[in-house]
């Protein structure tokens, strides 16, 4: 991303303990082991905006974009973190992935651990399956006049996603798992698919995007549930998709 470290944040919601912004994709949301030679991360850029310290909840891996919560407070920090922790918080993302995906269904299917750095290696940290569910929902379709691969044409869909699970990479893993990886993904997506994306699409980022969050505000009791627009990169290819008009929130999901 050019001049992300000069990027004003938008923010989504803010009140006196709660902060939440739209990270943009290729934004760290603090300082990786993975990613040394970054200089730019959203937690640091929001301190520096708003002029006040900020406390990370969750994560979002950094091609993400999306709904991203910060506590602006100690007190509130814990208090957020615990309603993260007890799956008291629904979150919706939206993604691009290859193929044609045509129904709805729930992605049942455990996930090992995945290691951040050589050094949980070197200890032997476990890679022990842990439970992962990430219910789906197919919105919308498009062919592309690409060939790829074996295929005179490219298909892609537009799919909803849902994480009851909170695992690293799930909702990329378990699209891959089905056969219908994110486009975008250069670690568990399709390379050619990738290629043709960057190369006829002038698209370079992971195409998931984390569209909304919503929880009770631990303090007013409110129901608050916060949605983050699409950046320019994913509102270009919508339009040009015939995706523009395609509705998705959080309503009929689970089934």
């Amino acid at each position: 991303m050019d001049n992300i470290e000069t990027t004003l944040l938008e923010i989504l919601y803010q009140d006196s303990d709660i902060i939440v912004i739209n990270k943009p994709s290729g934004l760290l949301v603090h300082k990786s082991p993975i990613d040394r030679h970054e200089r730019a991360f959203a937690l640091q850029m929001l301190r520096d905006q708003i002029g006040q310290y900020v406390y990370p909840i969750h994560r979002l891996d950094k091609p993400t974009s999306g709904v991203l919560v910060f506590a602006l407070n100690k007190e509130m920090a814990q208090k957020l973190s615990l309603l993260f922790r007890l799956g008291d918080v629904a979150k919706a993302y939206i993604a691009v992935v290859r193929g044609y995906v045509e129904d709805d269904a729930l992605i049942d299917y455990p996930l090992k651990q995945m290691l951040d750095t050589k050094e949980q290696k070197r200890l032997g940290v476990t890679k022990e399956a842990q439970e992962a569910q990430t219910y789906y929902k197919a919105l919308a379709t498009v062919e592309l006049p690409y060939p790829v691969s074996r295929y005179p044409v490219a298909r892609y869909s537009l799919v909803k996603l849902l994480p009851k699970t909170g695992r690293k990479h799930q909702l990329r893993r378990h699209m891959k798992h089905i056969f219908h990886p994110i486009v975008g993904d250069t670690k568990h997506g399709r390379g050619e698919h990738n290629i043709l994306f960057r190369k006829k699409l002038d698209s370079h980022r992971l195409l998931l995007h984390a569209f909304g969050i919503s929880f009770i505000h631990p303090l007013t009791k409110e129901f608050l549930q916060i949605e983050a627009p699409l950046d320019m990169t994913m509102h270009r290819l919508f339009i040009e998709f015939g995706w523009s008009e395609v509705k998705y929130t959080f309503e009929d999901d689970e089934k």
